[in-house]
């Protein structure tokens, strides 16, 4: 029998075959993976030392099917994701044995987050894995292909890349934020032109504010950058967005985090133009960060400049702030 940090430990009954009690493998002590495990119950939340027996098996990280035991307990599978635990020295390469090589990376809904959060903290996979107590080759796997990693991992992943376990795994996509509870003692402030700017730098999607042509408000939102403390987007002539063009138009960006229930908000005013010139049009499609998510033919630029440059931040009256998304 062998095992990886994080892997699954069932212990099953003998008159049934059902699973009578499981638990994460959180400590090992030989670096071949063999027992004995330190192992996390699910049902009581305590860590024991555990031998495992006849009536145990090792459940891999993917969750899959139990691993097949062979006489005395040898581990009979053949192929598994890669260890969260950093590979020994001389040890073959698991992602190569278990990642498949052909085609492109398909990973899942978690891999597909936990890059983006990567990205936007400017990590490369040996930062953010250090930070989260794993092996690179096993961050590289879960990025690239579908996974179901343990809780422990997820809230080590989500601790070192700032954002929550819920957000990792997508729930509440369609619930809008701000439901969560309210901080028992927030503290609001006013944040300098200089902390506006640094929020609004990690791109995004903010919200316009225009008048259409029939003369009613409207709130649109859209993916922008920022190039030369300009705030750009692509959109469509005659569209809503369009109608900005040559008003002082009002943009705002958020974050609000239900879990901490902390936020916080930035509104940019200025006068908003259509970028014409054909060597500034190209400059702006080379800092592209992301394509317009509504898709469509949208070759227009618009451009604001930022006059005037407010915002706000809620956090703990305790002065434990969090740090800006």
């Amino acid at each position: 029998m062998r095992a990886h940090l994080g892997d699954q430990l069932v212990i099953e009954s003998p008159a049934t075959g059902a699973a009578r009690r499981d638990g994460e493998i959180v400590g090992l002590h030989h670096e071949d993976g063999t027992p004995p495990y330190d192992v996390r119950w699910s049902d009581t939340d305590e860590v024991t030392l555990v031998f495992p027996g006849p009536d145990a098996h090792v459940r891999h990280l993917d969750h899959g099917p139990p691993v097949d035991q062979g006489p005395l307990g040898t581990d009979t599978s053949e192929a598994e994701p890669p260890s969260e635990a950093a590979p020994q020295a001389g040890a073959p390469n698991p992602a190569s044995e278990a990642a498949p090589q052909a085609g492109a990376p398909n990973p899942g809904d978690v891999g597909r987050r936990v890059a983006v959060e990567r990205r936007r903290h400017g990590l490369s996979r040996g930062e953010a894995a250090r930070r989260a107590r794993m092996s690179p080759d096993y961050l590289a796997y879960l990025e690239e292909h579908p996974a179901d990693p343990t809780v422990a991992t997820l809230i080590r992943l989500a601790d070192a890349l700032g954002t929550t376990v819920t957000a990792l795994r997508g729930a509440g996509v369609d619930t809008p934020p701000g439901q969560g509870h309210a901080l028992l003692h927030p503290h609001l402030r006013d944040l300098t032109p200089e902390e506006c700017r640094a929020l609004l730098s990690t791109h995004g999607v903010g919200r316009i504010a225009v008048t259409t042509p029939d003369g009613r408000p409207a709130i649109i939102p859209v993916n922008y950058e920022i190039v030369d403390d300009d705030i750009v987007f692509r959109t469509a002539p005659g569209s809503a967005a369009a109608a900005a063009v040559g008003t002082d138009a009002a943009f705002e960006v958020d974050h609000m985090d239900d879990a901490s229930s902390q936020g916080w908000s930035v509104l940019v005013v200025g006068p908003a133009s259509a970028v014409t010139e054909t060597a500034a049009v190209r400059r702006l499609v080379q800092h592209a960060h992301t394509a317009p998510w509504a898709g469509g033919r949208r070759e227009m630029w618009v451009a604001i400049r930022p006059v005037r440059l407010t915002g706000r931040r809620i956090t703990p009256a305790d002065g434990q702030a969090s740090t800006g998304h």
